[in-house]
């Protein structure tokens, strides 16, 4: 099988495999103790943790703090809602390509949204209207489906100068180039070579939130609920992995996308911009392409017809339709996504064969 689906997840790295197995010991072992317990196993599994946080905040801006949550799904949830006071109703606005966390929470909260929207290269305009007494403006990073870079830093400088807070989706960028100044940044373990199962909220210093998990408060006073040393410092290793690797990692996948971009055939088209984009996300269509059978066809090629936390809904790709696509095109598009261990001579046989595999549709 040739892993060509990053966006969804990535392999977890052996190093974060190996900063976790001593925090998974049984009875025989000491790893296995509550954090949140006062005993020494309790406290060397808390000690863990602190080191599992420090290297993810290495990730993020300084003048903040990091909250380990289960998902970055909850990350966005507490960022959102968090911030929300009771009763507040004053706008948020929010890019069209954003996740699902994000749109759908937005939605639920029941203030008025607004939609900032994208131009057909998938860039968002940091220029926007933004609704008198806008609360608190999202734009992720590194868009999930198209690999599109945001202009973040512009958007968040005029949210900041109008007074409200900042949330960035920086799940598909962490690690891969420098995070955005924002006050809220959302991230998840798995999309940075971690384990799944836990993500992180970065909270900047001054930024006041109110929990959404209630309980015992143990992280923080912001989530309830005992966390897994395991997971934390497995994430915690992938970070530390990703900031040590970075140029490496980049200059990487540079040369797959630069081999992938020439392997195609040139009847698929890129969406999205080329230029202002993470290049281990090569989102392209091709006319007429019946996606379902090609996915049929491949079977030792795993690839994705869309974004992974949509998938099958049966729905076109809300990017994609927002950056112009009818539903014809959006339907013609996979999402090939690579990074630190695809091989080249591996996307080289996935590229030959996805030409082939679509040659034949034409054939038939």
């Amino acid at each position: 099988m040739i892993y060509l689906d990053y966006q969804a997840t990535t392999p977890l790295a052996p190093e974060a495999r190996a900063a976790m197995l001593p925090w998974l010991d049984g009875p025989d072992g000491m790893g296995f103790g509550n954090p949140h317990s006062q005993h020494k196993m309790g406290r060397a599994s808390a000690a863990a943790m602190e080191v599992a946080r420090e290297q993810v905040a290495g990730l993020c801006p300084p003048g903040g703090r990091v909250i380990f949550t289960g998902s970055a799904t909850e990350a966005i949830n507490l960022a959102l809602r968090g911030s929300a006071p009771a009763g507040d109703r004053r706008p948020l606005a929010v890019s069209a390509i954003e996740h699902a966390a994000v749109l759908d929470t937005a939605q639920a909260l029941g203030s008025p949204v607004a939609t900032i929207p994208v131009n057909g290269e998938g860039i968002a305009d940091p220029q926007v209207s933004l609704p008198a007494g806008t609360r608190l403006v999202a734009l992720m990073q590194v868009n999930n489906e198209i690999g599109t870079i945001q202009p973040c830093a512009e958007l968040f400088a005029r949210a900041r100068s109008i007074g409200a807070l900042t949330l960035c989706d920086g799940v598909q960028a962490a690690g891969k180039i420098a995070l955005a100044q924002a006050d809220m940044i959302a991230l998840s373990a798995h999309k940075l070579h971690g384990p799944k199962g836990i993500g992180a909220l970065w909270i900047r210093d001054g930024v006041q939130l109110t929990p959404i998990l209630t309980g015992g408060g143990q992280e923080q006073g912001l989530r309830s609920g005992t966390l897994s040393p395991a997971l934390c410092a497995g994430f915690g290793a992938a970070a530390a992995l990703a900031a040590e690797r970075r140029e490496v990692d980049h200059s990487h996948v540079e040369r797959l996308w630069k081999k992938a971009v020439e392997l195609l055939d040139k009847r698929w088209i890129i969406n999205g911009s080329s230029e202002h984009r993470w290049h281990g996300n090569l989102n392209i269509r091709r006319e007429g392409l019946d996606v379902a059978r090609l996915m049929s066809d491949l079977r030792d090629l795993a690839f994705s017809a869309g974004s992974a936390c949509a998938s099958g809904s049966g729905r076109p790709s809300h990017v994609l339709k927002a950056i112009g696509l009818d539903s014809s095109e959006a339907k013609c598009s996979i999402r090939l996504g690579f990074g630190r261990y695809t091989g080249e001579a591996d996307l080289e046989a996935a590229a030959r064969a996805i030409n082939a595999a679509a040659d034949r549709q034409e054939m038939t």
